[in-house]
């Protein structure tokens, strides 16, 4: 009877292993016991941080150039002096208002006057030839041509003509060969005398 006790106890106990495992034997899945969580590994790394310093800013560079200095002003020319009258010859020519000329005959000369002043000159010229003189004295203007033919020399031209006598006249002519009365005048001399001179204004010719 006792073995039989026995025998009973043995398979309760061997049941009830069974039943709190909640399946077969050995298997590891059920809702028994759970097993303790195994730790979760955690990240002991931190972030990585940048070692190297941000770069410096370099200063901009300063221009060492300096300012161009405005240029000088230019000085202002002296005022031409008035051309002294004392060399010359013609005081008629001299004390007239308004323009006026003067011929030295003996030193080839000839000017150009304004209210008494030398305005140009003196320039070279060449009177007549002899017997052909340029006759001397005070005159006046008479008349003006820009290319007057001489009638009496062959239809001559005589360029920028200004009569001051019967048939004597300021023109361009050659200043190596002497005229028949006339005043020969460089091309540009005689062109200045055409353009300043008016009727009427007073002429001097001195020996």
């Amino acid at each position: 009877m006792k073995r039989v006790l026995v025998g009973m106890a043995a398979l309760a106990a061997a049941f009830g292993l069974v039943a709190c495992s909640g399946g077969t034997a050995g298997s590891a899945s059920g809702g028994g016991a759970v097993p303790a969580a195994a730790s979760v590994p955690t990240t002991s790394a931190s972030a990585p941080t940048s070692s190297s310093a941000a770069p410096a800013t370099s200063s901009t560079p300063q221009s060492t150039t300096s300012t161009p200095k405005p240029a000088p002003k230019p000085k202002p020319k002296p005022k031409a002096e008035p051309v002294s009258t004392a060399d010359v010859p013609c005081a008629a020519a001299a004390a007239a208002s308004g323009t006026s000329a003067c011929v030295d005959i003996s030193a080839h000369r000839a000017w150009l006057l304004q209210d008494g002043k030398v305005i140009y000159g003196p320039v070279s010229m060449l009177p007549g030839r002899k017997g052909h003189a340029t006759p001397t004295g005070t005159f006046h203007v008479l008349s003006k041509e820009k290319m007057h033919l001489s009638k009496q020399f062959d239809n001559a031209p005589m360029p920028n003509s200004v009569f001051f006598y019967p048939g004597d006249a300021f023109h361009t002519g050659s200043l190596k060969v002497y005229s028949h009365g006339c005043i020969h005048l460089s091309a540009t001399s005689s062109l200045r005398f055409f353009n300043t001179l008016h009727i009427g204004d007073v002429v001097q010719v001195v020996p």
